[in-house]
């Protein structure tokens, strides 16, 4: 008889939970309006990396306002910061954030190639990511402090993902050694929830130093930086048909001298090398470093180079990964009004591809077929905290991120409403999550199984100094 009383009780438990998700759920909906507000405002400041002054200003007053204690400048960073609510010991639960531009994609919200007049544009759909993983904060707080449930939830405002390796410092800085489990989204064309890996990555600048002389009067007498420049890029790019098929190298000259008269005497190339695997990143950019040492060599030029970023691959876990699938599928797609569909019609046109919705009414069922396409800070996260993620439909589909389309669409509703539905599936995992203590444990065990309980980390960019890339 007790045991039956005890079932129903639990029973019982549940079925208020299940209530209470539905009761936050909802609540959240109704505030589309107010965080749309702030994700556009974000869209409009277009800031880049470590320059997001007002972006972070806003997410933390935001924050703040709902009663989350505010912690500045974290990791040495000024735009970095970490919003927290305790209700007790218990649980940590971190959603991550993110707000930074990238830099030369200026574009208003229209369905046209068109400049707005500002540095930068949110082509990777930062602006949305911070707002909608703020709004999901915001509603596990409610929904723990509604409950009277124990555990803290911590928004992590971190800067500079493109190119800058905010939440490596971060993460070097400790911030995330007492924290349960993190989630976390992404900007997409598209519903999913997949394990979808990340390159490791490390890139550099790599700088050379010759001697001025008259290109034509005295050409004997100079040593040219940008020869060595050249020197390097050549045999690097040999280097591609003697490397592992799914290693990227990828550079652009950022000096290469000022007048074709005179002999260069500084040159400078900025390199990214990127790897699925982050043991296999280092060798290849070691190979790298070579190849300068030996441009300097014959062409009579010294070298040097500073880190400038470095990235893990991304660990997953796939109990939480489901689950977060699983709540993705919950929550559902997005479909368009009638103006959204004429605006996505017409980006599709400029893509020279057909519009099939049905990337984005409805979540793509579990796979791990995913294949790795770029790099990002949350790999380092993913090697301290169980982690997990999504990325939800905010572009039309089939549009490319660092793309113009991508910042066009980011600054209308249907950036907004792939935002909610982000906002949405973070908020119910992070529920279930202070729900069942049980499968929080559950995912730390299975973590230290894949990594590794010995597992030291280990910044690939180094004792780098955070602040060095504010003049980058």
């Amino acid at each position: 008889m007790k045991s039956i009383l005890t079932g129903l009780s639990f029973l019982c438990s549940l079925m208020v939970f299940a209530q209470s998700h539905d009761q936050i759920l909802s609540n959240l909906e109704k505030e589309e309006a107010k965080f749309s507000k702030i994700a556009l405002t974000i869209w409009d400041y277009a800031e880049m990396g470590y320059q997001e002054e007002q972006s972070s200003a806003l997410l933390q007053k935001t924050l703040q306002e709902e009663g989350f204690t505010i912690e500045k400048g974290v990791a040495g960073i000024p735009t970095a910061f970490v919003a927290e609510y305790s209700n007790g010991k218990g649980p940590v639960i971190a959603i991550l954030g993110e707000y930074d531009a990238l830099p030369g994609l200026s574009q208003k919200a229209v369905s046209y190639k068109v400049s707005n007049g500002k540095r930068a544009g949110h082509a990777c759909g930062h602006h949305l990511f911070g707002t909608a993983s703020a709004a999901a904060a915001i509603s596990i707080k409610k929904y723990i402090a509604q409950n009277k449930i124990k555990g803290t939830v911590r928004f992590y405002g971190c800067p500079a993902e493109e190119g800058g390796s905010g939440k490596v410092y971060m993460t070097r800085a400790g911030l995330f050694n007492d924290v349960d489990i993190a989630l976390h989204w992404h900007a997409g064309s598209g519903n999913s929830a997949n394990p979808r890996p990340a390159l490791a990555n490390k890139s550099a600048k790599f700088r050379f130093y010759g001697r001025s002389a008259h290109a034509a009067g005295a050409p004997q007498e100079g040593r040219s930086a940008l020869d060595a420049v050249e020197a390097m890029n050549y045999m690097t790019n040999l280097m591609r048909e003697h490397m592992d098929m799914s290693a990227r190298i990828h550079y652009v000259i950022t000096r290469g001298g000022e007048a074709p008269n005179v002999v260069p005497d500084f040159a400078e190339v900025y390199y990214y090398s990127r790897h699925p695997k982050r043991d296999e990143v280092i060798k290849l950019f070691d190979r790298i470093v070579k190849a300068a040492e030996g441009a300097a060599l014959g062409t009579g030029t010294t070298m040097d180079y500073e880190m400038i970023g470095g990235t893990h691959d991304l660990l997953y876990v796939p109990t939480l990964q489901k689950r977060v699938h699983k709540n993705f599928q919950t929550i559902g797609g997005v479909t368009y009004n009638e103006k959204e569909m004429t605006f996505a019609k017409e980006i599709a046109k400029s893509l020279g591809k057909p519009l099939n919705m049905e990337y984005i009414e409805a979540v793509e069922p579990y796979n791990l077929q995913a294949k790795a396409g770029g790099s990002t800070d949350v790999g380092d996260v993913s090697y301290t905290v169980p982690t997990a993620g999504l990325r939800a439909a905010t572009w039309v589909p089939g549009t490319p991120a660092h793309s113009w389309q991508a910042v066009a669409a980011g600054g209308t509703s249907i950036g907004t409403k792939g935002m909610m539905n982000a906002a949405k599936a973070l908020t119910l995992t992070g529920m279930q999550l202070f729900d069942d203590p049980a499968f929080i444990e559950q995912v730390q065990k299975e973590f230290l199984e894949i990594r590794g309980a010995d597992f030291e980390y280990i910044p690939l960019l180094g004792d780098r100094d955070p602040a060095l890339n504010y003049r980058n």
